[in-house]
């Protein structure tokens, strides 16, 4: 069994995320106290009862799914310790520094130090920058990229997400997005509006990207001990100067997942596990996987989806 871990980023977020965790594990209380203190913010209310509007600002959603995210991997890694070996790993956008916590590349501290800069100047560039993203299913990233192109008098739009063959998304201003949207749309691809304040992995927050640079120079990166696969690159790396690199430039990059997760194929990983809310990538992995090969794809969030995850992973 080669296991790879997935952790998910913005858009998987849903109220009541991760408080059972809190209830039943000290070691998870402190990880979410750790993002109070570090954040100044009131995740664990935000989190247990929003307001929906509040939590996913970028300066308080980037922690808090990352604390969920954090909780999860800490119960499973106790649980299969000794047991399984995981083989590689690789977060969705913001997940990757969860990813890099994982790896023991960061701190919990340092992970949520990194994730509350980086929301706070995403935050920041949306407000001056405003757009939003939305996925566009049924066209290929260069059907997308064709459409994009036709229309770069409309406003200033990207192909932000390459999640799968035919699910792009879009990031830019709204009088972008509308006109690629329509243009999309009378393609056949269906345009789904995304739950996301800022126009993530575009021009629109590229500002973003040397303050954020700066702001590592002070967080200790340590050598990856487990793989990752980097949305920049999609492939894995070891430099910590690399590395560091990377992560200011996935700002204002493109998310490369489907190209991620067939590289985690061809090395021969079978199953996946979703670290974190919700089943956005494990959804996703429906429609990467080639036919005739066959995948155990598997998502927890809660202490009962964790002993159901293990419960696979003994079959």
């Amino acid at each position: 069994m080669n296991i790879a871990i997935l952790f998910p980023g913005q858009g998987s977020q849903y109220l009541g995320m991760g408080s059972e965790f809190m209830t039943s594990s000290l070691e998870c209380r402190r990880i979410m106290d750790i993002t109070e203190e570090v954040c100044g913010a009131p995740i664990t209310t935000l989190c247990a009862d929003g307001p929906m509007e509040e939590l996913t600002r970028a300066r308080n959603l980037q922690p808090a799914i990352t604390a969920v995210n954090l909780m999860c991997w800490t119960m499973l890694k106790k649980a299969i310790e000794g047991r399984r070996q995981v083989r590689c790993l690789a977060g969705h956008s913001l997940g990757e520094y969860s990813a890099l916590h994982a790896a023991g590349v960061v701190s919990v501290e340092n992970t949520i130090r990194l994730v509350a800069e980086r929301g706070a100047l995403m935050d920041r560039e949306g407000q001056k920058n405003p757009g939003g993203m939305r996925a566009v299913l049924g066209l290929t990233v260069e059907e997308v990229e064709e459409i994009i192109a036709s229309c770069s008098d409309a406003g200033r739009v990207t192909a932000a997400n390459h999640n799968t063959e035919q699910q792009i998304v879009i990031s830019g201003d709204v009088k972008g997005l509308d006109q690629v949207g329509v243009v999309a749309e009378e393609r056949g691809a269906k345009v789904i509006a995304l739950n996301v304040s800022v126009a993530n992995h575009s021009p629109l927050v590229a500002d973003a990207v040397p303050l954020f640079a700066d702001f590592m120079k002070n967080i200790e990166f340590n050598q990856p001990q487990t793989p990752v696969y980097f949305n920049v690159s999609a492939d894995t790396e070891d430099d910590v100067v690399k590395i560091k690199e990377m992560m200011a430039h996935q700002i204002a990059s493109r998310v490369r997942w489907f190209e991620i997760i067939q590289g985690m194929l061809a090395e021969g990983v079978d199953t996946f596990i979703e670290v974190g809310p919700k089943t956005v990538l494990k959804g996703m992995m429906r429609k990467i996987v080639p036919k005739g090969i066959r995948v155990t794809t598997l998502q927890f969030d809660t202490p009962e989806g964790l002993d159901t995850c293990l419960s696979s992973l003994e079959d």
